[in-house]
């Protein structure tokens, strides 16, 4: 590669930096939105007064020991299909005891003092054991919801600085011929599209690096995993969700077409990839639409690595995943990219 292609791309790269920085408003949003939400939703559950027990469920209710459960008062009962999944939970302290009555065992955390009442509540006092469960005892780490709802807010804001701040200025320069004036400079396509590339990868990492550090020393949270780990999802995280920006944008001239489709793809996406709330226990359907996604990748290997300190072995399909659907993303849109509107 000759110098005349780098310096047009760093040129590109500078002036999309400066029109974007020189956007003050947007610029705070990117920064001051995810922090607001962190601690707007810090203020509801910090301090939410649960007064009621939760007792995990494997299997099907049915049986003695899931008929006293029902009638013990202080307790809300929830069913889970799989073992994995419900000591998950109980490991994070989301709930306070796991019960297996197929198997005739029960789990309590050592660590969790909610974990020593609701025991008491729903087996029985003095002695539990005589309840004729054997009894299994694990130590885990709370996981409070803020500080699992945080990568998840990261992933949303990442997602529409990508798919807005790249799919929508592309079609805006097309819509206004800016475009039609770059192709007839000696500026290629791929030029165009990696400084676009770069250069929003670059503005989204460094406010996600702001918000992150910000809201960290704010609420203490540390990351449990390697913060290298980190950064690479979010970077290949950020880097699959700008593809598809450009995928989106290749030939759209409306910005209101353009408008409307990245709505449509960016709130499912947002729902559906675990920003607010976990899937668990949803339509099989809906968990396996959910993986089509980039963001449910990026946002699961995220906790993984933030709360419960995994490595990248740990993550090695989700980081799979992302690098797949950037390379046909990116693919596709380069391919269908037109200078002029079609």
């Amino acid at each position: 590669m000759t110098m005349a292609p780098l310096r047009r791309i760093w040129i590109l790269f500078i002036a999309r930096n400066r029109e974007f920085l020189r956007d003050r408003s947007s610029l705070a949003w990117n920064i001051l939105f995810p922090v607001l939400v962190i601690i707007g939703f810090g203020l509801l559950f910090d301090a939410n007064g649960q007064d009621r027990y939760k007792v995990g469920l494997i299997g099907p209710p049915g049986g003695a020991v899931s008929e006293r459960l029902g009638k013990a008062r202080y307790l809300s009962i929830i069913p889970f299909e799989s073992e994995r999944a419900a000591m998950a939970k109980l490991l994070h302290h989301r709930i306070d005891l796991l019960v297996d009555p197929a198997r005739g065992v029960y789990w309590t955390s050592s660590t969790s003092p909610r974990s020593y009442v609701a025991e008491r509540i729903a087996l029985g006092a003095p002695d539990p054991r005589d309840s004729g469960l054997r009894r299994e005892v694990v130590a885990g780490r709370e996981v409070p919801y803020i500080e699992w709802l945080f990568p998840g807010i990261l992933g949303m804001n990442m997602m529409f600085s990508a798919l807005f701040g790249v799919g929508y200025v592309v079609v805006r320069y097309r819509k206004n011929g800016v475009l039609k004036r770059m192709s007839v400079t000696p500026l290629s396509p791929w030029e165009f599209l990696t400084a676009q590339i770069v250069s929003r990868m670059f503005l989204i990492l460094l406010t996600t690096s702001i918000v992150f550090a910000g809201v960290a020393l704010m609420k203490g949270f540390a990351v449990r995993g390697s913060p290298l780990s980190l950064a690479l999802v979010f970077a290949l995280g950020g880097f699959s969700m700008i593809a598809l920006a450009l995928l989106i944008a290749a030939r759209s001239g409306s910005e209101e077409f353009a408008g409307g489709v990245l709505n449509i793809i960016s709130w499912p996406m947002m729902f559906l990839s675990e920003v607010w709330f976990s899937l668990e226990g949803a339509l099989s359907w809906v968990q396996s639409a959910a993986l089509l996604f980039p963001l449910t990748h990026m946002i699961r290997a995220a906790r993984m690595i933030m709360n419960d300190g995994a490595g990248l072995f740990d993550v090695r399909w989700h980081l799979a995943a992302l690098a797949l659907m950037s390379l046909v993303f990116l693919a596709a849109g380069s391919l269908l990219f037109k200078w002029q509107k079609t």
